[in-house]
């Protein structure tokens, strides 16, 4: 691939915004369920915008105490789900509308993100949130997720735009899924590991797991968390890496 967008979930009062949107291309704006919202939410879309970074919605389980990252899967139906996430992805809407910006895509936050690949009944809740506001706007909202799975199958077959997506900071098990948060060796922390992995991705399509095997990993956009210590080094390593390799580094305009 010649392109390649970098992500970061931003506006989640954890990170240096300021710093990575000097690095990113695109940026995914919490909606208040796990962190953010309101007033920084504000201030995370205008700063997007006066960068020249796409933005996205970043919805989540309302969690805050638990920065989304605790499923809430068992205790919501598919409905209630729905409303939750649709009133979080119009929230930024409405200041993307504000800022004169489109909203470029959603892509789903901590747990949410994970419960959505695996089970049937959160991905749908997703869709259908995306398909409420893209109703909105008048065009098809992009669903930012992993390369397979749920959200994609489901994405396909309602001819939805989807947009396959690789970390940068976090370390994948031989299927090609990513080691649990509480388990050693989950994130990279390291920025030429981290760098050295992205490049993987982005030109070969490859990921090395755990057991150094290398995998499948075709995505079009790459994640830097903000919250993985040293995050701005590392993302500056990773931008500087792609380019010295002769690819382009640029938000992918779906909308």
């Amino acid at each position: 691939m010649s392109t390649i967008d970098l992500n970061a979930d931003l506006g989640e009062e954890c990170a240096d915004d300021e710093a990575l949107l000097e690095v990113v291309t695109s940026a995914n704006v919490a909606a208040g369920g796990h962190a953010g919202g309101g007033a920084v939410l504000a201030r995370t879309v205008h700063a997007a915008a006066e960068a020249g970074v796409a933005v996205g919605a970043h919805p989540s389980y309302v969690d805050r105490s638990g920065f989304g990252r605790t499923s809430h899967l068992s205790r919501m139906d598919q409905s209630t789900l729905t409303s939750v996430l649709h009133e979080q992805i119009g929230a930024v809407l409405v200041v993307c509308d504000s800022e004169g910006v489109a909203l470029a895509h959603v892509k789903a936050h901590g747990a949410l993100y994970h419960d959505a690949n695996r089970h049937q009944h959160a991905a749908e809740a997703l869709l259908d949130a995306v398909d409420h506001v893209a109703q909105r706007v008048g065009h098809p909202v992009p669903v930012v997720g992993p390369p397979t799975g749920m959200v994609k199958r489901l994405s396909t077959q309602r001819g939805l735009p989807y947009v396959a997506e690789a970390f940068a900071d976090r370390a994948y098990r031989p299927d090609g899924t990513l080691v649990p948060r509480g388990e050693r060796g989950a994130l990279i922390a390291d920025p030429q590991e981290a760098a050295l992995q992205v490049i993987s991705v982005a030109r070969h399509g490859l990921v090395t797991t755990t057991d150094g095997q290398r995998v499948e990993m075709r995505a079009e956009t790459i994640c830097l968390h903000g919250d993985t210590p040293g995050s701005v080094d590392l993302a500056r390593r990773v931008r500087a890496s792609l380019e010295a390799d002769g690819i382009d580094v640029a938000s992918i305009r779906w909308t």
